[in-house]
């Protein structure tokens, strides 16, 4: 190619340029135009409050997304699938069940069963019934302990495997933060990049908010307060492009014969946990993950808890306990420090 010719087709190529420079400007100052939508209702037994930057309402897409999760996932939708795999009806599970089912099952052996989805009958019996009856025996929770245990159920050749029909699975401290992601998932499919999606407090944070500042959230402080009127805050994170969820005993307790009971149930012992730990903030790069966490770490304690996290960098926590001589204390993740408002 000779001088002229490139010089043609260099003369050919700059308006093309300028017309993609000026296409790439333009799209970028309606996003940053674009209004903030605000849409919040009610899903999984708990509130949704989901902030996005853009033109249009997509409220309706959002539920109806919400909704796939909650026909996979809910134990409160009788005819969902985890409903009906646990009447033992002869169910495919879908693919928002098994990506949760997986999840679960990798969370279980890292954290030694400390999370476990098919806790729920030792739940049952620590609960409701027991405020107002009598303690379970130590031969009935014995008994509940042989059908607990995600070594006793699996997946193959299209279904879901249990050793035991009286198994039942519970994703309640998973669906919350999966429900989150499945959001996050369809916002940024339809190029939403400044977005938070909050369900029942399991959150997924990107890009900038409405003040044209990172997403920041709060961290409450633990205090006795079962009727939830104390709103005080121990910290402030900023948590945009991640994922986080926090899981706590501080307010989920009932007294029984003069002894205080947790609500979290330690999966391989059947009894509630008697940790120090009060809440357990978890950052991840799913919120399902982070919730799955927060709520192991609640079982696990607190020295158990920063041993798993040295192993595995991609999780980071904001652990709020109590010393022996009964002061709340906090320990955080080193890489959590600059996220820290506070």
């Amino acid at each position: 190619m000779n001088i002229s010719d490139r010089k043609k087709r260099l003369l050919w190529q700059v308006p093309f340029l300028c017309f993609l420079i000026a296409g790439t400007v333009y799209i970028i100052r309606q996003q940053q135009d674009a209004p903030y939508q605000h849409n919040k209702g009610a899903i999984f037994g708990t509130t949704y409050h989901i902030a996005y930057q853009s033109n249009d309402n997509l409220e309706k897409e959002i539920l109806a997304e919400l909704n796939k999760v909650d026909a996979s996932l809910s134990t409160f939708n009788k005819r969902s699938i985890i409903s009906r795999i646990n009447r033992n009806e002869s169910v495919a599970p879908d693919e928002m069940f098994l990506e949760v089912f997986q999840l679960a099952e990798q969370i279980s052996k890292e954290t030694n069963g400390a999370f476990d989805i098919t806790v729920a009958p030792l739940v049952n019996a620590w609960g409701f019934g027991f405020k107002t009856g009598v303690k379970p025996t130590p031969n009935a929770i014995d008994s509940l302990r042989r059908i607990v245990g995600f070594d006793k159920v699996s997946y193959s050749n299209g279904r879901i495997k249990k050793q035991d029909p009286r198994i039942m699975l519970d994703c309640s401290a998973i669906a919350k933060g999966f429900g989150s992601d499945v959001v996050a998932r369809y916002l940024r499919s339809k190029n939403i990049k400044n977005f938070m999606v909050e369900i029942g407090g399991e959150i997924v944070a990107s890009g900038i908010s409405e003040k044209r500042l990172p997403w920041n959230v709060g961290v409450a402080r633990p205090t006795d307060d079962s009727l939830n009127i104390n709103q005080e805050l121990q910290a402030v994170l900023s948590i945009t492009d991640n994922a986080m969820a926090t899981s706590g005993n501080y307010r989920k307790f009932y007294y029984k014969d003069g002894k205080k009971y947790a609500h979290t149930i330690d999966p391989r012992t059947g009894y509630p946990v008697q940790h120090n730990i009060l809440s357990a903030t978890v950052l991840a790069n799913n919120c399902a993950t982070a919730d799955a966490y927060a709520t192991a770490f609640m079982v696990m304690g607190l020295e158990k808890t920063q041993q798993l996290i040295e192993n595995h960098p991609r999780i980071q926590a904001y652990l709020i306990y109590t010393d022996p001589q009964g002061y709340n204390k906090v320990w955080f993740s080193p890489a959590l420090k600059d996220k820290i408002q506070n």
